[in-house]
C-alpha cells in the first residue's frame, strides 16, 4: 500500500506517518517547502508521480486566530488544498481513496452533541474554510471518487503547538514550575474563558481512526471522530494542576476570552464502521503533555 500525505511533518501528520511505517505502508510525505498543498499543477505532478493507493490530506491551516487574523490564506490552504488534492486524484488516480480531514468546527458550537447528521454552521474564518472544503469533498463523492470526510474534534498530547488553550495552560504551568525552583515569582497563569467546553482525545487515538478510515474495508462517507464527552477548560486545568503542587494565581487574557460555548461529538458511526473506540485517557495527554513542556522549554 502506497499512501501520500499532506501536512506530514505536523503534530498529527508525523504521529500518522510513523503509524502508516510501522504498518509496512510505503509513506509519501513531500516536505511544505517542496509541496505546495494549493498548487493544482504540484499536486497533480505529485500524485502522478506517486501514484498512491490513498491520499491522506492533513495540511490546513488550523489556528483559528491565524484564520480570522488572515481569511485569504485559510481559505487557500483549507479550501484551495482540498480542491486541489482532490482534482489530482481526479486526473491522475481515481481509484485512490481520499482521507480529507475536515474538523468539528463545521457545526458551530451548541448543547447538543453533534452527529454527521448535523447541519453545518460554522462561526469564523476557519470554520468557514473548512466546511467549504468539506462540502467540496462531497460533491466529489457524488461524482464517484472514494472520499473519507474525516471531522476530528480536539486533540492533543505531546508537541501540541503552544498556541492551543491546553498546550498554552501546560507550558505556562512548566515555566512556573521552572521559576519556583528558581525561588522566583512566576507570572500569572494567563488563561480565556474556563467555562467553554470541548470533546478532546488523545491525538493517537486520532492516528488510529484515521489508520482505520484509510482502510479500503471502511466504507467511503463522513466520519466524527470524538470521545462523547464535553470537558471544560477549567477542568482540563484541574487535571494539569494535579500533576503539579503550584497553585498559580489566574489572569484572563482578553485575546483568549470569547462568551462561553460548547463542541461534543457522537461517533457512533465511526465505531459501528471500524470498531474504534479510544483507547487512551484524557489525563494520560495532558500528563504528557506537561512533560514534554518541562523538558522542550528547559533545554
Amino acid at each position: 500500500m502506497r499512501v501520500l500525505v499532506t501536512g506530514g511533518a505536523g503534530f498529527v501528520g508525523a504521529r500518522l506517518r510513523a503509524r502508516l511505517s510501522a504498518e509496512g505502508v510505503e509513506v509519501h510525505a513531500p516536505p511544505q517547502s517542496e509541496l505546495d498543498v494549493a498548487d493544482g499543477a504540484a499536486l497533480r505532478a505529485a500524485v502522478a508521480r506517486v501514484r498512491p493507493h490513498a491520499v491522506a490530506h492533513l495540511a490546513a491551516l488550523s489556528f483559528v486566530p491565524a484564520a480570522e487574523a488572515d481569511p485569504a490564506a485559510a481559505f487557500r490552504v483549507n479550501f484551495l488544498g482540498v480542491r486541489a488534492v482532490l482534482e489530482a486524484l481526479r486526473g491522475e488516480a481515481p481509484a485512490a481513496r481520499a482521507l480529507i480531514v475536515s474538523s468539528a468546527a463545521v457545526y458551530g458550537s451548541s448543547a447538543r452533541r453533534f452527529d454527521e447528521s448535523a447541519p453545518l454552521r460554522p462561526e469564523g474564518a476557519y470554520a468557514r474554510s473548512k466546511a467549504a472544503a468539506d462540502l467540496l469533498a462531497g460533491r466529489y463523492a457524488e461524482l464517484g471518487l472514494n472520499v473519507v470526510r474525516a471531522r476530528p474534534f480536539n486533540h492533543t498530547g505531546a508537541g501540541r503547538p503552544a498556541h492551543f488553550v491546553e498546550s498554552s495552560l501546560a507550558r505556562q504551568l512548566a515555566a512556573a514550575e521552572r521559576a519556583a525552583q528558581r525561588a522566583e515569582t512566576s507570572a500569572p497563569l494567563r488563561i480565556g474563558n474556563p467555562e467553554s467546553v470541548r470533546d478532546i482525545l488523545h491525538v493517537e487515538d486520532v492516528v488510529e481512526a484515521y489508520w482505520r478510515l484509510l482502510q479500503p474495508s471502511t466504507p467511503p462517507g463522513v466520519y466524527n471522530i470524538a470521545s462523547g464527552r464535553g470537558v471544560s477548560i477549567r477542568e482540563l486545568l484541574e487535571l494539569l494542576l494535579a500533576r503539579t503542587a503550584l497553585r498559580p494565581r489566574m489572569e484572563t487574557e482578553r485575546g483568549r476570552w470569547r462568551p462561553a460555548d460548547a463542541l461534543v461529538g457522537d461517533a457512533r458511526r465511526l465505531r459501528d464502521a471500524t470498531g474504534w473506540q479510544p483507547q487512551r485517557s484524557l489525563p494520560d495527554a495532558l500528563a504528557e503533555l506537561l512533560d514534554y513542556w518541562r523538558h522542550a522549554d528547559a533545554k
